[in-house]
């Protein structure tokens, strides 16, 4: 059901994605130097989770019912922009995202909600497990659905793992920014702004 040609070929794009920078693993690589490796882990974990969501979603036909309804589309859309939206104005006023200063630091439970609904509510991966995920099924090979459930947990779990290693790789710069609050300015700006545009992307998606 699963060759080792296409698992390997689909496991590079997924790798791909997961590298590229994004709000999510700037979540995670945030956590790592203002909190340490835990939160960052679970930061990366949280945004897998979110994955998850968008798999079942998919599994169930919400993701198709997003894709073809202009009405379920626009709540989404609208949804999620303004979460991402609201993410990015509170970095760019509190400049906290990327905090080496103990007393800022977060709950755990906080820490995996603002993970999970940044990947949840973004309709971008969903869009991505319904357009993406099916050019690596194939329907002689056995079930459809089994397929695409595999294919994606596989993606969340890489999602889960590239970012908290991210954002654990991440805690080794701690003690080269700990006397450098200017760079730790500049890059609180540049996950709010990240967050801001990426707030902006989704507002001006379009259904196909």
């Amino acid at each position: 059901m699963f060759p080792i040609s296409v698992w390997f070929a689909y496991t590079a794009a997924c790798v791909l994605l997961v590298l590229a920078p994004g709000p999510d693993n700037l979540l995670a690589i945030g956590r790592g130097l203002s909190q340490g490796k835990l939160a960052a882990a679970l930061s990366g974990m949280a945004s897998g989770a979110g994955i998850l969501f968008h798999v079942a979603a998919a599994s169930l036909g919400l993701t198709l019912l997003m894709q073809t309804s202009a009405v379920a589309f626009w709540v989404v859309k609208l949804i999620g922009a303004a979460y991402l939206l609201w993410l990015g104005i509170k970095v760019l006023r509190s400049r906290s995202l990327f905090n080496l200063q103990a007393a800022s630091r977060q709950s755990l439970p906080s820490i995996f909600l603002t993970g999970f609904l940044s990947a949840a509510l973004n309709p971008k991966p969903g869009l991505f497990v319904l357009a993406f995920i099916p050019q690596f099924v194939d329907p002689a090979r056995g079930s459809v659905t089994v397929q695409m459930v595999v294919y994606g947990v596989w993606f969340a779990v890489l999602t889960a793992l590239g970012f908290a290693l991210m954002g654990i790789f991440a805690t080794a710069l701690s003690r080269f920014l700990l006397n450098r609050p200017r760079l730790v300015n500049s890059l609180n700006m540049g996950a709010g702004l990240t967050f801001v545009a990426s707030g902006v992307s989704v507002a001006t998606l379009s259904q196909r």
